[in-house]
C-alpha cells in the first residue's frame, strides 16, 4: 500500500475520493495537464529560461475551464516536503521556493517529476525509475516509499554527467544508435547499484529505444498523470 502521508499532505473538505485533481507534469520541453473528468490533455511548451510564475500563468490560461478541487504538479526539480530546494537545470529560476499553493489558490501536492511517473508505473517491490527526457530523471520506490533521487547529475565519463549523455543534448550530439548503447550501459549501472526486482523506462524519449534493456519495461507519460490522480486516493484505496 503506498501511503499518501508519505508526501506533502494537505487537508481538504470534501472526501478525498470525490476530489476532482488537476495534473500539471513540468518538464523541460513541455507542459503537459489533465484533470479529473476531462478526456483530453492539453499540452503548451515550456518557457525557455521561464520561471514558476510564468508556468502557472500558462496553466491557468491553458485549463481556464476545468473544473478541479486540488492540484498535484510534477516539476523536474529538488523538492523537500513539498517545497523547491534548488533551481532545475532545464528551466528558468524563481522556482526555488515558490508557493505553487497560493498561486493556484487550492491545495496543492508538488513532487518531483520523475518521481510523480514513478508512482504512476509502481507496481510493488522495489523500482527504479529513469526517464528520458530533456534530462535524466531518476526515482527509487522502496515497499511503497518513494525515494526522489538526483542521479542524473552525477559524473559518468567524460567530463560529463549521465544526464549530458543521455538527456536531449546527448542524443543530439551522438545520434540514436550511440544514445541507446548508452541508455543501456547506464540502466546496468543504475540497476547494479540500487538492487532492484522492476526497472522502468519512461519519460519522452523512452519511445526511441529499440530494444528495451534486459529486465526493463516502458511505460509512457500517462504514468505521470496516474501519479498525480494517486497523490490524491485515500490510504485504504491505494493498493499497489
Amino acid at each position: 500500500m503506498l501511503l499518501v502521508g508519505l508526501w506533502y499532505p494537505n487537508t481538504v473538505k470534501k472526501q478525498k475520493s470525490q476530489l476532482k485533481v488537476l495534473v500539471v507534469d513540468i518538464g523541460g520541453s513541455n507542459v503537459k495537464c489533465l484533470a479529473t473528468g476531462v478526456k483530453k490533455r492539453v499540452k503548451v511548451p515550456s518557457i525557455k529560461d521561464g520561471s514558476a510564475k510564468q508556468m502557472v500563468a500558462q496553466v491557468k490560461k491553458a485549463t481556464a475551464d476545468w473544473d478541479y478541487d486540488v492540484v498535484s504538479i510534477g516539476a523536474p526539480c529538488s523538492i523537500i516536503d513539498g517545497v523547491i530546494v534548488k533551481e532545475p537545470h532545464n528551466l528558468g529560476t524563481g522556482w526555488k521556493g515558490f508557493d505553487f499553493e497560493k498561486a493556484f489558490k487550492k491545495p496543492t501536492k508538488l513532487i518531483n517529476d520523475a518521481t510523480m511517473q514513478a508512482i504512476g508505473a509502481y507496481e510493488g517491490g522495489t523500482m527504479l525509475f529513469l526517464g528520458l527526457g530533456t534530462g535524466l530523471g531518476t526515482t527509487l520506490i522502496k515497499n511503497g516509499t518513494p525515494v526522489p533521487m538526483e542521479g542524473g547529475h552525477l559524473p559518468y565519463r567524460n567530463n560529463r554527467s549521465f544526464e549530458e549523455y543521455i538527456g536531449k543534448a546527448g542524443l543530439a550530439r551522438m545520434g540514436n544508435k550511440r544514445w541507446r548503447a548508452h541508455v543501456h550501459k547506464i540502466v546496468a549501472i543504475f540497476s547494479a547499484a540500487f538492487v532492484t526486482n522492476d526497472v522502468v523506462i519512461g519519460g519522452g524519449n523512452a519511445k526511441l529505444l529499440q530494444k528495451l534493456p534486459p529486465g526493463a519495461r516502458r511505460v509512457s507519460n500517462k504514468a505521470a498523470f496516474t501519479g498525480g490522480f494517486r497523490l490524491w486516493e485515500p490510504e485504504t484505496e491505494l493498493k499497489l
